[in-house]
């Protein structure tokens, strides 16, 4: 199918390797799944969704993985009690801290939410997919920076990159006196922002539970993640997920595999059908998530504050060819001044892999990639040294090796083939080569003084 012939387009802004503002048009996918599909777009076909990771010495294992992985949900009101006879709570920690250091995800239940504050969201979001094109994009203001916020699609970085299956709504619910953002939310349903305000408040008092919780789970002191975030301050977006049925979901992913730049991932979606899959053992494990349960991922921030004693986990979203999906994600950060750094434990010590980063540096690195600053997210996250920098970029945990997501990686390492690091410099150019060897990141430093000297 020819998707120019389709005559709905969202404009969204990226920059290109050049460092220059580009605006694209890329097709609305909800008005292409109404047209009745039998055939996918090319600009859709992910070429090869269950392509091979690129891991150390080790196989490749293609594919997914038929089982599920089970997530015990965790009972956020016996995290909650403080009071005697609190054995509850003692087991419930340690059940917090077995899942979510194995999974990077974990499932809550009777986190306090009514079920009537859910029950409005999903109406006022229904409520507004439910409207035409015309009518949701005039419902909604825009936001003219590369976030894209508002209604749109994110993360186009290039003219030619698949595309996910995906709509999304994007708006900036906190810090209540920021500009950017506000001016997005939709003017219909008409108590849109009401509810959805309502519902983030809520989530973000589960959220500040979840992070005293997480810090008892590590045997650090309670608030040593909390005292990151401020009320008036801290950052939260909310970005609703439309997915609808899709004609190839063999060849079409709902969301490009990612970890979340959040501290914390707040998660809701209607129904029990579940497109979520977590990488797990080199394979992609499908999440099941019962209806009526909320779902939290730990984001990359959380990963640095933890000094990695807890990791942002590798997720996608696969479509369906039957099925229409919604879902909530609501981002817990800190405040964009803060700044954070690995927790000192009680015996004085943390992971000094992590440096000290600014949180809103970190988010923007992470979502404007650009050869032309020399600030990029990677940068922040994993590892203090050039070389381990992009040892991180070509590891299993973080690049996911068909061609799509290297064309994405690819502005990245051009930055450090400028760099006076002659390391750095020549594995960059190596990758950008596809000369570099499968089980380079596991070498000694002086096997890779011979890509030097052959460079």
């Amino acid at each position: 199918m020819d998707i120019k012939q389709n005559g709905y387009f969202h404009e969204t802004k990226f920059i290109d390797r050049n460092g220059h503002l580009r605006t694209t048009r890329v097709p609305v996918v909800q008005e292409l799944a109404l047209k009745g599909l039998k055939d996918l777009p090319k600009r859709f076909i992910s070429l090869n969704p269950d392509g091979p990771l690129l891991v150390p010495t080790s196989c490749v294992q293609d594919g997914s993985d038929s089982s599920e992985t089970l997530l015990p949900p965790i009972d956020v009101a016996k995290l909650r009690y403080h009071g005697l006879g609190s054995e509850g709570r003692t087991q419930e920690l340690a059940r917090l801290a077995g899942v979510v250091k194995e999974m990077g995800m974990f499932l809550i239940v009777n986190h306090g939410i009514e079920c009537c504050v859910l029950e409005d969201v999903k109406d006022v979001v229904k409520g507004f997919f439910g409207l035409s094109f015309e009518e949701k994009r005039e419902s909604v203001g825009t936001y003219m920076d590369v976030d894209n916020m508002g209604y749109g699609r994110n993360f186009v970085k290039s003219e030619d990159q698949p595309l996910d299956w995906i709509d999304r709504l994007t708006m900036k619910a906190a810090p209540k006196d920021a500009t950017d953002g506000l001016l997005v939310w939709p003017q219909k349903p008409p108590n849109f922002r009401q509810v959805m305000e309502k519902y983030v408040e809520e989530a973000r008092k589960v959220c500040n539970d979840l992070l005293v919780a997480l810090a008892e789970a590590l045997s650090l002191k309670n608030h040593a993640f909390l005292q990151n975030f401020d009320h008036k301050k801290s950052e939260i977006n909310v970005r609703v997920n439309y997915y609808p049925p899709c004609p190839r979901p063999d060849l079409a992913l709902g969301l490009t595999p990612h970890t979340d730049a959040s501290a914390l991932t707040f998660l809701m979606q209607f129904g029990s059908t579940s497109g979520l899959q977590v990488l797990r053992d080199l394979k992609w494990v499908p999440v099941p998530w019962p209806a009526d349960v909320l779902l939290v991922s730990v984001g990359d921030l959380l990963e640095i504050m933890s000094g990695g004693r807890l990791k942002s986990p590798w997720h996608r979203v696969v479509t369906q060819m039957d099925v229409e999906r919604l879902s909530i994600s609501l981002f817990y950060n800190p405040p964009a001044q803060a700044e954070i750094e690995p927790v000192v434990d009680g015996y004085g010590s943390s992971n000094e892999g992590y440096k000290k980063v600014v949180v809103g540096e970190y988010l923007k690195n992470y979502y404007k990639i650009s050869p032309t600053i020399d600030k990029q997210a990677i940068k922040f996250a994993k590892e203090v040294s050039m070389v381990g920098n992009l040892q991180s970029m070509v590891s299993a945990r973080l690049i996911v090796m068909w061609p799509p997501r290297r064309a994405l990686i690819r502005p990245r390492l051009q930055l450090f083939c400028g760099t006076a690091n002659k390391v750095a410099h020549w594995v960059a150019k190596a990758f950008l080569q596809d000369q570099l060897p499968l089980d380079w990141v596991s070498c000694p430093h002086p096997a890779l003084a011979s890509l030097i000297d052959t460079s």
